[in-house]
């Protein structure tokens, strides 16, 4: 899989990190604030768009007062805590990582999550040390499907798009790949296991877990 692979490039909730939970508990939480039912189709709206781009969706959606800034700051708070104290990795992850790095195959992470939490959790897992660059969706003019957080990313690490792999676990992720001319590897995730089908039709590759590629 990683032969005339100069770059991996790693989504993080539900790729590198076992956190997909986590998000429907807190939109579900701070929905009920505003007295609104969670509708569990809410995750497919949403699925792979910016932090940002989320909370004007909420607004917008739900005909929320607060700011965007103070919609991302309460969702923020609300993560915190659970990236840095009940986040885990994806199964025989770092293990792979380490892999990765005695291959001299560089790493980087694609994320439409925000800096604070990506730093928070890798910190808390002690995985940051083996990325060159991590880019978010607020740092790009279009979130996933779109290519350009993956395209960004292969720029920030020097590396030609079709000389990277991506690991992706959503279908919105997996499309931004593709379009960004990159081999994409899919990754098996419960939060996404409806589409799971689908995730395997788009991909080039697909794996349960890390463990199958050591």
């Amino acid at each position: 899989m990683i032969k005339n692979i100069e770059a991996c490039i790693f989504d993080l909730d539900g790729t590198l990190v076992d956190s997909m939970w986590m998000w429907p508990e807190i939109d579900r939480e701070y929905l009920g604030r505003f007295g609104i039912e969670y509708d569990d189709n809410l995750k497919n709206e949403i699925d792979g768009i910016s932090f940002h781009e989320t909370a004007v969706y909420f607004k917008n959606k739900f005909d929320i007062d607060d700011s965007i800034e103070e919609i991302c700051k309460d969702w923020e708070n609300m993560a915190l805590d659970k990236y840095k104290y009940e986040v885990k990795e994806k199964p025989g992850c770092v293990r792979f990582l380490e892999h990765l790095k005695s291959k001299g195959i560089t790493m980087g992470i694609a994320t439409s999550n925000n800096r604070t939490m990506v730093e928070a959790v890798l910190g808390s897992l002690n995985m940051r040390h083996y990325f060159d660059a991590i880019i978010t969706s607020d740092e790009v003019k279009k979130g996933k499907p779109a290519p350009d957080i993956y395209l960004q990313t292969a720029k920030e690490l020097g590396v030609m798009p079709h000389k990277c792999l991506v690991f992706e676990d959503v279908v919105a992720g997996i499309k931004a790949g593709k379009s960004a001319g990159m081999k994409v590897c899919a990754i098996e995730d419960d939060f996404s296991r409806e589409v799971r089908q689908k995730k395997k039709e788009l991909s080039d590759y697909y794996i349960d877990d890390y463990r199958e590629l050591l």
